[in-house]
């Protein structure tokens, strides 16, 4: 599940290197995000619902398949805001947001320095009139611990879009059992690119342990 203005086509590299270890894929673009139509990016609440409908279309067409979702920034909070909780096997959780606030802070101090996070709140505000939403209902921190799957958290620790002080909160409330990988260096990036061997090393580990009786999966 891609990030924000992205498209299934960035995560085109992931589903190469978990194709050739034998693993069936599905890509999808969210609403409002390359070829899905849509009025407004939600931040994770409408394309949590998309989310929902890519796992149940997998259920229904794949039965008795176990399932992982790799889910990047946007895609991550999709997942976790997913209500009810995604009925997957595995979930690998890159750079995602623990609230709607904190994301909004960090890319006002990123522009404007610290002191700019005091406008937090009425940006915020306005997500009620753009999407019909408020920032209570962006909260992926607040359902990570009724996710009773294997979770694999990956953060960047120089991202500063989701500061690694934050992932490590996400993980922190997150229940077990989880696994958190702090990428040396990274931003807030691409991180199959930024760490390629080491990124396909540990998500087909994750992977092959928590799907390893998955039928199909070689």
């Amino acid at each position: 599940m891609h990030g924000v203005r992205a498209s299934r086509l960035d995560m085109l590299e992931r589903a190469r290197f978990l194709a050739a270890a034998g693993y069936s894929l599905l890509l999808f673009d969210f609403q409002a995000h390359g070829e899905s139509p849509g009025h407004h990016i939600t931040f994770g609440y409408l394309e949590s619902k998309d989310a929902q409908a890519a796992v149940a279309f997998l259920r229904t067409n794949a039965p008795g398949e176990k399932i992982g979702v790799v889910g990047v920034s946007l895609g991550g909070a999709a997942t976790l805001l997913a209500t009810p909780p995604l009925n997957a096997d595995a979930m690998v959780l890159e750079m995602v947001y623990p609230t709607i606030d904190q994301a909004v802070g960090d890319r006002l101090a990123l522009r404007l320095g610290n002191w700019s996070r005091t406008l937090t709140p009425l940006l915020t505000w306005q997500l009620k009139l753009r999407s019909g939403i408020t920032a209570r209902d962006l909260r992926p921190i607040d359902h990570v611990n009724d996710l009773r799957m294997p979770k694999l958290f990956i953060a960047g620790s120089k991202d500063m879009h989701t500061t690694i002080e934050e992932s490590r909160e996400l993980f922190s409330a997150a229940s077990e059992p989880k696994d958190l990988w702090v990428v040396n260096g990274a931003k807030h990036q691409d991180l199959h690119t930024f760490a390629k061997t080491e990124y396909e090393q540990r998500v087909l580990a994750f992977f092959a342990q928590k799907l390893k009786q998955a039928p199909g999966i070689r």
